[in-house]
């Protein structure tokens, strides 16, 4: 069991995360052309501890804040968009674990502390009662890392015996009874193998199905109330989890154009150098402040989780909204931040030789994840704010 005294701070995991970039950088346009992470990668994640943020201490995880979590995934994506994506989600879903009864989390980690959860919390598959349990059969895109995981969290529709739906929620399937289709196939974060996994008439026991309606209110299965952050509200953080990934790749492509505009001049203009134009000058004020301000937005909202969780109580609708907002802005500002370094950067950001060209299909990839689509996080706060009900969603 991991004591206090054993779980490194948030300084320590953030230059074990920044001692990982020169590997991550290395292997980034093998990771996007394999379309998956390096063998290498995975076993250095696994060394550092960092995708056991979120894995109880009692299994010999790290237990760590959302703060510490949102700011150590940014930090891995300066080094790799996908290699933070898919430490991202393999994180969450070892949370969402935390959060059944304690059986279903001895099953994951008591023999393999390393185990790391993957899957898709939309519930795609269908469930019918059988013996203490149910027969699971569906199919879940998107399962970011479910190439590297030994276990399957997969969103599911229960049946009673009547075949009525009766409930919906979250399974917990071990990968040996799953198959993965080879189906993510996109423009950008390529190295996620954000692929289908599938079950046919897999048995799940009843010890490993969280109740969404339950969760979403704030109430989980584990026996562990006093693990603070297996306390934070279930939607809001599933949304904020993105944040980072995104954040780290506007990071890399600031850095990236500001170490190279010394030796870049301005093409058709009496520029030497980009540095001594006042235009490009405006450009990169222009981006830093868009990624600056995604950073101050993420790091609001998961110390709104973090605070809430330690609080012990329940975020109300708006303040659960306002997370969602704030995701939102991150990815729209980080897009928007690495549009501006593309056109201040020059034509050649685009060729296939350029980190930047993968920085830029990283972030418009990402950032078009459907929970954090501009528009539609506005209205969800707007109707939040002005009290109108029903909202556009339940997954608030």
């Amino acid at each position: 069991m991991t004591t206090t005294s054993d779980v490194p701070d948030a300084a320590t995991l953030m230059a074990r995360a920044a001692s990982l970039r020169p590997l991550l950088e290395r292997n980034a346009d093998r990771t996007d052309a394999q379309r998956r992470l390096p063998d290498e990668v995975v076993q250095a994640l696994k060394e550092t501890g960092l995708c056991a943020l979120m894995v109880p201490k009692r299994f010999e995880g790290y237990e760590t804040s959302v703060r510490t979590y949102i700011d150590v995934m940014s930090e891995l994506g300066r080094g790799c968009g996908s290699t933070a994506w898919v430490a991202s989600l393999v994180n969450v879903c070892a949370w969402l674990a935390a959060l059944f009864p304690e059986r279903a989390q001895r099953e994951i980690w008591e023999s393999d502390p390393d185990a790391w959860v993957a899957g898709s919390l939309a519930p795609n598959g269908t469930a019918v009662p059988f013996d203490g349990g149910w027969r699971v059969t569906g199919r879940w895109p998107w399962a970011s890392g479910s190439l590297h995981a030994q276990w399957g969290a997969c969103g599911i529709h229960m049946k009673n015996e009547r075949g009525e739906m009766a409930n919906f929620g979250l399974s917990l399937m071990p990968m040996s009874q799953l198959t993965i289709e080879d189906t993510w196939f996109m423009v950008g974060m390529k190295g996620t193998g954000s692929n289908t996994i599938v079950a046919q008439d897999v048995f799940v026991p009843e010890h490993r199905f969280l109740p969404y309606p339950q969760a979403f209110a704030g109430s989980y299965r584990t026996e562990f109330k006093h693990e603070v952050v297996y306390r934070v509200d279930l939607v809001p953080v599933t949304v904020l989890i993105l944040a980072g990934s995104q954040i780290g790749v506007a990071r890399a492509a600031l850095e990236h154009v500001v170490g190279k505009s010394p030796t870049r001049g301005i093409t058709h203009t009496n520029f030497a150098t980009q540095v001594e134009s006042a235009g490009f000058q405006m450009q990169v004020a222009d981006a830093a402040m868009k990624i600056d301000t995604a950073v101050l937005h993420a790091q609001r909202a998961a110390d709104d989780l973090d605070r809430a969780s330690e609080q012990g109580r329940h975020m109300d609708l708006t303040e659960r909204a306002r997370v969602r907002i704030d995701t939102a802005l991150v990815a729209k500002y980080c897009r928007e931040a690495v549009e501006v370094l593309v056109a201040a950067h020059g034509t050649s950001s685009l060729a296939d030789a350029n980190r930047l060209q993968r920085l830029w299909r990283d972030v418009h990839t990402a950032s078009h994840h459907a929970i954090t689509e501009w528009q539609v996080n506005l209205e969800v706060y707007g109707k939040a704010l002005l009290g109108v009900e029903p909202n556009i969603t339940h997954l608030i």
